[in-house]
């Protein structure tokens, strides 16, 4: 799948004018009307991003009336519904296999709903609630959706009103398979929402996410990344692109996609109004640290934050991080203003989005696999003056700035702070401890943006970057690193008696492991410390918790694919060993079967310690033939055999007819990568093969 890396260019909103016609009659309206009272504006509905929990991604189709109950009961149990997530969202599953009656209404599935929908509408509004609704723009169409709601619209539209919904998603997979235009159909559905006979606000959340660039080759008009077009006149959302991820399964990276096709407009972003790059979705495949980002993103780009997950299993950690009351507080800002990228696209980004007080929501991004330590200026995020404020949204931490806003940000990571112009006395110095850095494993430098590997035995030299940017100096810093059981730590480096304002310091350390250091994680924990003036001794801890150590190397002349992997992605699906992605077939190359191999979907990234113990690997790189069952547009993909950071073989684009033969000289090689790309067409359907790969060690 292809990141979606758009130019972010805020623009201003045109007010648009209408003309007036000069009649008698009209002449005599306007008159009357220049001298009576003026008429109230019309309330706009949610005007801030609008905030609850959906079924899709965590439960399926597979909930009852009871799970909806139980849902609502745990969004106000666990402090949820106090924080703002207040609306109860039913996505498709609440239908009845048949899901219109001869009489044109919809039924709901009256094994999971005996007593119907209103009355557990009715349950969710004596919690204090709100109840959303699911259905799609095109009419019912079997093994194409769900359930549809063409030739219907108004008829639906009251429905739903009747039942007492406040929210209504609206699906397009029925809209495409009846080639439907999307502008026009949803703004008739858009229509009968507004003209409901219960006279009923009803939110409208416009949905078409099958119809993005990677799911096919849609018209413009047709794909979900035109919606921002029309959709802001008509819908209180709309999404952006395709989903997030698939029912119980979200990569960090289709989040990052999902976040960069959200941006690509933030000029039609407006109370009322707002993109919606899919759920929050916590525990379903991503780690506390990934999903943290994807949440400090949604909340900068005002986006609605619906939480897909079962919220009933959510781990306390992960409320927390929902509940946040600062994070929150940005994403439902009421100048409702979608956060910019300031600078250039890359692995560090630094994204910010203004708030109505006047000051800034900064976003410090790192997209990489290594921890780094990330800088802007409160100038380059529109702040003017010599002094700043800086709070930290997730750690609560208020520090100052001399304009220099910075941050050790883990991988996969973000810092989030409100910045505003300080005043009176100055505050505690915004002082940024690193992360540890491993620089070096042995002799052998350690290659950029990826996680350190090491074995027992080893020595490493790290690292740990300490920087004032505060106003105040701060005085004696120290920092003392601790490893796992047994590390013996050497610190190599003097500090400094005082770092004043705009200093930094590298304090650098041997780490030595011991030689039956047990395969798996493990951490390097740093404790920085240092006095101020005016606010005494102060401390932070910082962590590099990504060290792999190492299993032994392989031995022999040994299929690769039998060997225990360091880490292992696949685009989607999960890699198989010795059959084709998604499992139950062989590996097989242009009528060739291989009984060894690795399969993946793009992209992709198999990692594997060699410790400089093996000479070779050959096999064989292609798309296996099961592509041809599947779908063939987008099979291509490209193959790279990576070592310590350097490209020992380069397939350059491969496609299902045209598998490529590798042998690789592995002299030297500590850790080695096999790595998959799409081929710059970002197709799902990649079905890529590491073909018989044999290590000679």
């Amino acid at each position: 799948m292809r990141r979606f890396l758009g130019g972010v260019i805020a623009a201003a909103l045109v007010a648009g004018a209408f003309a007036a016609t000069t009649t008698p009659a009209v002449a005599a309206q306007a008159t009357a009307t220049a001298t009576a009272p003026a008429a109230a504006p019309a309330t706009v509905l949610s005007p801030t991003p609008y905030m609850g929990w959906n079924t899709y991604y965590g439960l399926g189709g597979d909930f009852t009336e009871d799970t909806i109950k139980s849902v609502a009961d745990s969004l106000v149990s666990r402090g949820l519904a106090k924080a703002g997530y207040d609306i109860v969202w039913l996505d498709g599953g609440w239908q009845a296999d048949q899901s219109r009656s001869a009489a044109g209404d919809l039924v709901p599935n009256p094994a999971k709903f005996p007593n119907g929908l209103k009355p557990l509408v009715d349950y969710i509004h004596s919690k204090g609630l709100k109840a959303g609704i699911y259905t799609d723009a095109g009419p019912y169409i079997p093994g194409k959706c769900g359930l549809g709601s063409g030739g219907y619209y108004q008829h639906d539209a009251d429905t739903f009103a009747a039942w007492g919904f406040d929210a209504v998603k609206v699906d397009y997979l029925c809209g495409i398979a009846a080639h439907l235009d999307p502008k026009t159909v949803y703004t008739e559905f858009a229509q009968a929402l507004r003209n409901n006979a219960s006279h009923r606000p009803m939110i409208f959340n416009l949905c078409n996410p099958v119809t993005s660039p990677d799911w096919g080759n849609y018209p413009e008009s047709q794909q979900s990344i035109n919606s921002w077009s029309y959709a802001p006149a008509i819908a209180q959302s709309w999404r952006t692109y395709t989903d997030v991820g698939f029912q119980g399964d979200i990569k960090f990276k289709d989040v990052l996609r999902n976040y960069d096709a959200n941006a690509r407009h933030p000029e039609v972003v407006k109370p009322g109004a707002f993109g919606d790059p899919d759920y929050l979705a916590p525990e379903l495949g991503m780690t506390d640290e990934e999903f943290r980002t994807q949440l400090t993103l949604w909340a900068v780009a005002a986006a609605p934050l619906v939480v897909g997950s079962d919220i009933r299993k959510l781990s306390a950690t992960t409320i927390g991080m929902l509940t946040d009351p600062d994070v929150v507080a940005i994403n439902q800002d009421k100048a409702a203003v979608q956060a910019v990228r300031v600078g250039a696209a890359g692995t560090t980004e630094t994204w910010v989005k203004r708030l109505a007080d006047g000051g800034r929501a900064v976003v410090l991004l790192n997209r990489g696999d290594s921890a780094k330590t990330l800088t802007t200026t409160a100038s380059a995020v529109g702040l003017q003056g010599s002094r700043f404020t800086l709070k930290n949204a997730w750690t609560d931490k208020v520090t100052e700035s001399g304009g220099v806003i910075s941050a050790a940000v883990p991988a996969h990571g973000t810092a989030l702070f409100r910045v505003e112009p300080a005043r009176g006395v100055p505050g505690v110095p915004h002082v940024t401890a690193g992360i540890p850095q491993v620089t070096k494993v042995g002799t052998d430098a350690q290659p950029a943006d990826a996680a350190p590997v090491v074995a027992g035995g080893d020595e490493l030299t790290v690292q740990v970057n300490v920087r004032n940017d505060g106003v105040l100096p701060v005085f004696q810093p120290t920092v003392t690193v601790a490893g796992g059981n047994g590390w013996t730590v050497k610190p190599l480096s003097e500090a400094p008696a005082v770092l004043a304002g705009g200093e930094q310091a590298n304090f650098t350390f041997t780490v030595k492991l011991p030689a039956g250091a047990t395969p798996g994680t493990a951490s390097v924990t740093a404790l920085t410390a240092y006095q101020t003036v005016l606010y005494g001794a102060q401390k932070q801890t910082t962590a590099l918790s990504s060290i792999v150590i190492a299993p032994a190397p392989p031995s022999g002349t040994v299929p690769l694919s039998h060997h225990d992997w360091i880490t292992a992605t696949s685009g989607w699906m999960s890699p198989t060993i010795d059959q084709s992605v998604g499992g139950g077939n062989p590996i097989k190359l242009t009528g060739t079967t291989y009984p060894t191999g690795i399969g993946v979907a793009s992209p992709s990234l198999i990692r594997y310690y060699l410790g400089k113990s093996c000479s070779r690997l050959t096999g064989v790189a292609g798309i296996d033939d099961v592509v041809s069952n599947v779908d063939t547009a987008g099979g291509t993909s490209t193959f790279q055999v990576v070592g310590d950071g350097k490209v020992l073989f380069d397939s350059g684009t491969v496609d299902r007819f045209t598998p490529k033969q590798f042998d690789v000289d592995l002299t030297g090689v500590r850790v080695l990568d096999l790595v998959v790309g799409d081929a710059g067409d970002g197709g799902y359907n990649d079905r890529a093969d590491w073909a018989a790969p044999t290590a000679t060690c």
